[in-house]
C-alpha cells in the first residue's frame, strides 16, 4: 500500500498534534516495510527523527491552483504519488479525491466552547461538512468517548468510526536524578531557575485555555501557603503558550519554562512529585501517558479516565486538587505505589499498536471506498 499523509501539524513545533503525526508515520513505517508512507503538506515541515527509507517526503503545492490545498492540491499531489489512500491526521480529508480516504478526529472542542480555540473557525464549519458528505471514508477517534461523542453530533454510522488509542513515545522512559556532585543540566535557557534539585509540581502542554491552568495555579497556592518558605513545593509550568493565552504573571515558586526540547522532558517528568493535568476537556490526554511512561505520580481532571485508567489521582477543581496535592506531600510513602502503577499503565499502549491498528483502518476504508 502507498499512503500520502497530509503532515502540516509537523510545522507545529511541539502540542498533540505534531506528536501524534510524527509517531505514528514513524511506527507505520516500521511496522509496515514493504509498504510506502509519504508525508506531504503545502506548509515547509521538518521530516520525524530517524524515519525509516519507506518514510518519505512527498511534494507541495506546484502552482497557484495547488495552493488551494484541501481543494486541489492534496488530491493531485495523491495522484502524483499513486497514493492508494490519504490519511488526514488534523481534522480534515481533500474536498474532492478519488481515493480512500481517512480522517482523524482527535476531540470535539472545537464544537464545544468557542474560548477554547478562537481560530478555528475552518475547523468549526468544515470537518462536519466532510463528515455528513462522507467524504472521510472512514474516521478515527483517539478514545471511545470521543467516538460516541461523535457519532452523536455527526450522526455517523458506527462501522465508520473506530477507536484507536495513542501512546507516549519510547524515548519516555525513568530518569535516574544526577549525582550530586555533577553540575545540574539547564533545562530550558528561556527562564530563571530550573528546576534541578527542588520539590515540585509538574504540568506540560500547550498553554491554553482549555487545559485548565487558572485552577492548578490557584490549587498550587493554597498548598503552599501552608508550608514553610524554606522547603516550599513549586510549580513548574511547561510548553507552548498559544497567543490566545495571557501571559501568566511571575511569583515566587512559579516556574514558566515555555517550550522544553524533547530530550530533556523524560528528566522532567521523572524529577516531579507529581504531573498535575486539569485539562476541562480532552480526546485522550496524550502527556499523561508520556508522563507515567516516565513513572510520574499522576494527578489528573476526570476528563482523562480513559487514557489514564486507575494509575491516576483524579481531582476536578482548585480544591480537589489542592487536597490531592497536599496528600502526595503529606504522605510521600505513597508514591512508590503510584509511581509502579504509571509504568504497569504506560507498558499498555504503544505506538506499534496505534499504528497496526490504524492501518487495519486503512484497510476497510479501501473496502469500503465508493460503496
Amino acid at each position: 500500500m502507498r499512503v500520502a499523509i497530509e503532515a502540516a501539524s509537523l510545522a507545529l513545533s511541539s502540542g498533540g498534534l505534531q506528536r501524534y503525526t510524527s509517531e505514528l508515520s514513524l511506527a507505520l513505517a516500521r511496522c509496515f516495510p514493504g509498504d510506502e508512507f509519504y508525508l506531504t503538506s503545502d506548509q515547509p515541515f521538518r521530516m520525524p527523527s530517524g524515519a525509516p527509507p519507506n518514510l518519505k517526503r512527498g511534494g507541495g503545492p506546484t502552482n497557484a491552483l495547488e495552493r488551494r490545498w484541501w481543494l486541489w492540491g492534496l488530491a493531485r499531489e495523491m495522484r502524483r504519488l499513486s497514493a492508494d489512500l490519504v490519511h488526514g491526521p488534523d481534522f480534515a480529508v481533500p474536498y474532492i479525491s478519488g481515493r480512500p480516504s481517512v480522517l482523524t478526529l482527535h476531540d470535539l472542542s472545537p464544537w464545544m466552547d468557542r474560548r477554547w480555540h478562537g481560530d478555528a473557525v475552518r475547523v468549526r464549519h468544515r470537518t462536519p461538512v466532510l463528515l455528513d458528505m462522507g467524504i472521510a471514508t472512514m474516521v478515527i477517534t483517539p478514545s471511545e468517548s470521543v467516538r460516541k461523542q461523535a457519532l452523536e453530533r455527526f450522526r455517523l454510522r458506527p462501522e465508520r468510526v473506530v477507536a484507536v488509542p495513542e501512546a507516549a513515545a519510547p524515548w519516555f522512559a525513568p530518569v535516574e536524578p544526577a549525582p550530586i556532585e555533577q553540575a545540574p543540566v539547564e533545562l530550558a535557557p528561556v527562564e530563571p531557575d530550573a528546576p534541578r534539585g527542588r520539590r515540585y509540581f509538574l504540568f506540560v502542554g500547550t498553554l491554553e485555555p482549555r487545559k485548565n491552568l487558572s485552577a492548578l495555579v490557584e490549587a498550587w497556592r493554597e498548598v503552599r501557603r501552608g508550608q514553610a518558605p524554606d522547603h516550599a513545593v513549586d510549580l513548574v509550568l511547561a510548553g507552548r503558550r498559544r497567543a490566545d493565552y495571557p501571559p501568566l504573571p511571575h511569583e515566587p515558586g512559579l516556574e514558566i519554562l515555555g517550550e522544553v526540547p524533547d530530550e530533556q522532558l523524560p528528566a522532567l517528568y521523572s524529577g516531579a512529585l507529581a504531573f498535575v493535568y486539569p485539562s476541562l476537556y480532552e480526546g485522550f490526554g496524550l502527556p499523561v501517558l508520556e508522563a507515567m511512561q516516565c513513572g510520574a505520580c499522576v494527578i489528573a481532571s476526570r476528563a482523562v479516565a480513559e487514557a489514564a485508567g486507575d494509575a491516576a489521582i483524579y481531582a476536578d477543581g482548585p480544591a480537589e486538587l489542592a487536597r490531592s496535592m497536599q496528600d502526595l506531600l503529606e504522605h510521600p510513602e505513597r508514591a512508590p505505589e503510584w509511581r509502579a502503577r504509571s509504568l504497569a499503565h504506560a507498558r499498555e499502549f504503544t505506538w506499534e499498536r496505534t499504528a497496526r491498528a490504524t492501518y487495519e483502518v486503512y484497510q476497510e476504508a479501501r473496502k469500503r471506498f465508493g460503496r
